[in-house]
């Protein structure tokens, strides 16, 4: 179930000045919260993270590190979000590989480009719930690719970051319906 989404900004007073908003009267509940970000990069260089052929290291195991990371320092990003005990977190990994041929291999042709779907979720027991931790995980985690691949793609893009899913607290469970290419629709 979705409810309608909100027509007031929870973090602004009727003036227009900022606040944090107070959840001590909310009940607590388990909350779960998925996002995906996309990198999109040469089909060489999705070729060299999954050989271990950069000189950085392990690229997937640093950026889910990091991903992981950046859940537990949400708060220290984003200003009016509350620091919370995160019960459980995960970032997994997704190719979209090109399909290459004998004679992509043949000519040297790199044009070509893959993507790498990160999906970072986040869950705690608690009165406000966890879907800027998991954004903020699958972004950080999509940086660092960049970060450690960018010596020899420069041209990777970070694109696509949403809410995939939500559950828990007063709001329920928000689950984004998506279309044949993978893009969220809205309604």
């Amino acid at each position: 179930m979705i409810d309608a989404p909100s027509t007031t900004l929870t973090h602004l007073t009727e003036s227009g000045d900022a606040f944090m908003v107070d959840v001590g009267p909310k009940s607590e509940t388990l909350r779960e919260a998925t996002a995906r970000a996309t990198i999109v990069m040469q089909a060489s260089t999705a070729a060299l993270i999954q050989d271990g052929g950069l000189p950085k290291g392990d690229v997937l195991a640093v950026s889910r590190i990091a991903g992981l990371m950046g859940a537990k320092r949400t708060p220290d990003l984003i200003p009016l979000c509350h620091p919370i005990m995160i019960t459980g977190a995960d970032v997994l990994f997704e190719w979209d590989l090109p399909e290459t041929t004998a004679k992509d291999h043949a000519t040297g042709n790199h044009t070509t480009t893959a993507r790498l779907h990160i999906h970072a979720t986040v869950r705690t027991v608690g009165k406000t719930g966890v879907e800027m931790e998991a954004l903020t995980a699958a972004t950080v985690s999509a940086l660092t690719i960049y970060d450690m691949c960018k010596a020899v793609d420069r041209g990777m893009t970070i694109d696509k970051v949403f809410l995939l899913r939500k559950s828990g607290g007063r709001s329920g469970t928000y689950d984004a319906s998506h279309d044949l290419n993978g893009e969220p629709t809205r309604d």
